[in-house]
């Protein structure tokens, strides 16, 4: 394809402009110029239909840059969340969160290995990453179960084109249903597979959404060391070593300092939190960017059925719950 031959141009041109149009309202009256912004999901748009269009483009690098640049943004974020508003606000999602892991893991291993006969890896990732958070719950459980390549990167894939959908739609959902701030913000960080996907949704949803979903979030992210070490039990693999998500520690230290050290200077706190935001989108491009037709090819049918049919479980059940307490 023409498209394909110029890719790396493209891709770096691509980049650079998103860059640019992420940046430009701090250019006095230069919005009155360009009147659109570049969200969460429209950044996400442009790296798939990049990825469509052009063929994956720099893959390792859109693999290490998106994760980095998550974890940068959700600790800056943090400087723009009170802790005491964010443990009130997300108190009641955080008592459904255990229920819902050990749940997606056991109708996912229902699912998956009982009914479809997908394989105990591939099952168990998936069921893995759905209960907690998407690709980084199969990166950390992977290892443990001494999964294949193949078998990850149908898990991955799985889990990353729920992830896709559920960032457009949810927040369409949201609204038709007419959910608050606080229950939109607990069902994305329930239901949704991703950090990112999680926070993006809420960030678009509203304010009060983005803080919900973000607390709940990294509070069901810290279920990777526990599952982790079950898998090991498990799966009898007692020497892998459990990685530990640091920057959720760093996340609480950032809301502890924009709750007590910084309350004289809310537009410092407030500004990085804007740069945070600015910096999650531009993830979302490299996100979009690493998906292909090649992934999609790979995926399969039974353990792309089990992923679908498992999330659309976890959508209704936590919506229903979240709708009626």
């Amino acid at each position: 394809m023409p498209l394909q031959k110029y890719r790396n141009t493209l891709y770096i041109a691509t980049v650079g402009i998103l860059i640019c149009l992420l940046f430009v309202d701090y250019i006095p009256s230069a919005t009155k110029i360009i009147p659109f912004v570049i969200t969460p999901p429209i950044a996400l748009f442009i790296g798939l239909t990049f990825a469509m269009l052009c063929g994956q483009t720099y893959k390792q690098f859109n693999s290490k840059v998106s994760k980095k640049m998550l974890q940068i943004s959700i600790v800056g974020l943090g400087f723009g969340m009170n802790l005491q508003q964010s443990l009130a606000s997300g108190k009641e999602g955080m008592m459904f969160t255990i229920i819902s892991v050990f749940g997606t893991l056991l109708i996912g291993w229902l699912i998956g290995r009982k009914i479809l006969k997908v394989d105990s890896n591939t099952s168990y990732l998936i069921s893995s990453g759905t209960a907690i958070c998407g690709g980084s719950a199969i990166a950390a459980v992977g290892p443990v179960v001494k999964a294949k390549d193949d078998e990850m990167s149908v898990a991955l894939g799985t889990v990353f084109i729920l992830n896709a959908v559920a960032l457009f739609i949810f927040p369409k959902i949201g609204h038709l249903l007419g959910l608050s701030q606080q229950q939109f913000g607990s069902w994305a960080a329930i239901a949704i597979h991703d950090t990112s996907s999680v926070v993006g949704a809420g960030a678009v949803y509203g304010e009060e959404a983005l803080r919900v979903a973000t607390t709940i979030k990294l509070t069901r992210a810290l279920w990777i060391i526990p599952l982790a070490f079950m898998t090991a039990f498990i799966f009898k693999n007692k020497e892998q070593k459990i990685k530990i998500p640091w920057f959720i520690l760093l996340f609480v230290i950032a809301m502890l300092v924009n709750t007590y050290l910084m309350t004289d200077m809310p537009k410092a706190g407030m500004f990085i939190s804007d740069i945070a935001r600015k910096i999650l989108t531009l993830t979302m491009f490299f996100i979009g960017a690493s998906l292909s037709p090649q992934v999609i090819k790979t995926i399969g049918l039974k353990p792309l059925i089990q992923g679908i049919l498992l999330w659309l479980i976890i959508s209704v059940v936590s919506l229903c719950y979240i709708s009626w307490i």
